[in-house]
């Protein structure tokens, strides 16, 4: 988008009477969090930046735009429990203490996952495979004590992350192949018996995926037929520019509302740059080799693919706002595109442009498209 162009949009925005300056003051912008006050919590997966305060512009933003936020990573396993007798909870205190400090709804992020699982946890010293009893006794220890020392500040908890293959079959984890199909139950048991009060969700990616989604459904069911009090599932939405159409993410969110839980956003982002994998997936595990080609935008987005990002988004969030009975929240994963993991996923290097700031931590016309949508959704009927 042109400047005049931009400086229109955000002037119209914001209902000033002259122009709102390129890289003005957070203050000087519509708040995401007022916006879609009495729709659902929007909000941001900080880094430790963020909410130590060593990224001031970062933090600024978050304080100004959200109200719920996520750990990019310091609640994951190999961070918060890197070794067998040894937890590491200082950065997790921080950021959980950052969150109350703003008056934010604080989420975990998360229990039970495939990867950033150290080796420990589910071999012994000599490399053997451990039994299931001390995998279950492993998992209960960390679920316990970590869900324990947040019990009553951290609203709710990914107990588990990413179960599923891309086909709903459950995915070959070391959980899996271990402990067998209940310890997904076992998860949830645990982290509700740590936590009563804590509200519990299934998190994944490509849930708009047929088969994907069928399984999930399934799961989802088999949960709240053993007495899980689940909560809400986690739609990641890690996102294309063309995909999942808008009827993929309704007929998906429907889905689940359909089994009486809620749906949730969680990770959200508009990936602008060309594929490289084949398929729709977010699995973090996938690495790709580069090339100039793949990388086009490392000056910046050429206006008509800011203003696609922007009808993309603007598209989703009528999506959202369309099912805002049954949607809680709605988090981008990450702050800026600077913070964005798609920088280095699945290939590294690459200029990745998917949130709605830019770099320099400025709205870009994909904000505008978001908060027409909240602004559309709420005007009176003609």
């Amino acid at each position: 988008m042109s400047v005049v162009v931009r400086i229109a949009a955000l002037s119209a925005l914001v209902g000033c009477a002259g122009p709102t300056r390129t890289g003005a003051a957070p203050q000087s912008i519509p708040s995401l969090r007022e916006e879609f006050r009495g729709a659902f919590h929007v909000g941001a997966a900080l880094s430790t930046a963020q909410f130590t305060g060593r990224d001031t512009a970062g933090a600024a933003l978050v304080e100004r735009q959200f109200d719920t936020i996520s750990p990019e990573n310091v609640l994951k396993w190999g961070l918060v429990h890197p070794a067998l007798d040894r937890y590491e909870f200082a950065p997790a205190d921080a950021y959980v203490a950052y969150g109350e400090r703003h008056g934010m709804m604080v989420i975990g992020h998360t229990l039970v996952w495939h990867s950033q699982l150290p080796r420990w946890v589910h071999h012994d010293a000599s490399g053997a495979a451990v039994s299931r009893d001390t995998l279950l006794a492993r998992m209960r220890d960390h679920i316990i004590t970590v869900v324990g020392r947040y019990r009553g500040r951290i609203k709710g908890w990914d107990v588990v992350n990413e179960a599923l293959d891309e086909d709903g079959t459950l995915r070959k984890s070391p959980w899996l192949e271990i402990i067998g199909e209940d310890y997904l139950v076992k998860a949830y048991q645990y982290a509700h018996e740590a936590d009563p009060a804590a509200e519990l969700y299934y998190n994944d990616y490509s849930l708009e995926n047929p088969a994907k989604r069928a399984g999930a459904v399934a799961l989802v069911k088999r949960l709240l037929a053993a007495g899980v009090p689940l909560k809400a599932v986690g739609l990641q939405a890690h996102q294309k520019l063309d995909w999942p159409t808008a009827a993929a993410e309704d007929s998906t969110i429907e889905a689940f509302s359909a089994l009486g839980v809620h749906v949730n956003l969680t990770e959200l982002d508009v990936d602008v740059l060309p594929a490289v994998v084949r398929g729709q997936t977010a699995d973090v595990g996938l690495r790709a080799a580069t090339t100039s080609a793949q990388n086009p935008f490392v000056s910046g987005l050429p206006d008509s693919t800011q203003r696609a990002l922007a009808a993309r988004y603007e598209s989703l969030f009528d999506v959202f706002m369309r099912h805002r009975a049954v949607i809680d929240r709605v988090t981008f994963w990450g702050v800026a595109d600077g913070d964005s993991w798609l920088n280095n996923w699945p290939v590294r290097g690459r200029t990745s442009h998917p949130l709605l700031f830019d770099r320099q931590h400025r709205p870009k016309p994909a904000f505008d498209g978001v908060v027409r949508a909240a602004r559309a959704a709420r005007a009176p009927a003609a």
